[in-house]
């Protein structure tokens, strides 16, 4: 890569790489873990730069990077723990002064699907469209929807809120 290649590099992974970090930590629940899968979507926009530089939305495609290796690594992680390679790991409580609400939060985003959570961070966190988070995951804006009102539903549950159209 050239000077004036890395430069521009350097300057978009300084500016976008916290926004990174905050979506894996959403996605994952872990601090290592997103930091090493906002670090590896840097790696893999990094040896693609001259191409991804010359996009128009370039962090829609980085979203779209941190969201498929984030899958991936939940496909892999799913079939090593089927194998008894890894021992399923509880979620870890973001480090700081977080209140109860915001812990039991990112507890309950945890116990959903990989999948399923990718959706939920990606339209009500990101506020991407549904076509646009259909787009990123490959799926139908149909599968979207169900996706992520199923999803909702089971945090309301898991948090204890009733439904919006439950009668009292």
């Amino acid at each position: 890569m050239r000077g004036q290649d890395e430069l521009s590099f350097e300057r978009y992974a300084a500016g976008a790489g916290r926004r990174l970090y905050r979506t894996a930590y959403l996605l994952c629940g872990d601090r290592h873990r997103a930091e090493d899968l906002a670090q590896t979507t840097l790696a893999k926009l990094f040896a693609h730069w001259r191409r991804a530089s010359r996009m128009d939305h370039l962090d829609a495609y980085a979203r779209t990077v941190l969201t498929r290796t984030f899958l991936g690594e939940q496909r892999r992680r799913a079939v090593a723990r089927r194998l008894g390679v890894l021992a399923a790991a509880p979620p870890e409580a973001a480090p700081g002064q977080d209140s109860d609400l915001r812990v039991t939060l990112l507890l309950a985003l945890a116990e959903l699907p990989a999948r399923a959570r990718a959706m939920v961070v990606l339209r009500y966190w990101e506020d991407l469209s549904v076509e646009t988070v259909a787009e990123l995951l490959g799926c139908s804006t149909g599968t979207v929807k169900s996706q992520c009102s199923r999803a909702l539903a089971r945090l309301r549950e898991q948090l204890g809120e009733p439904h919006p159209y439950a009668s009292a």
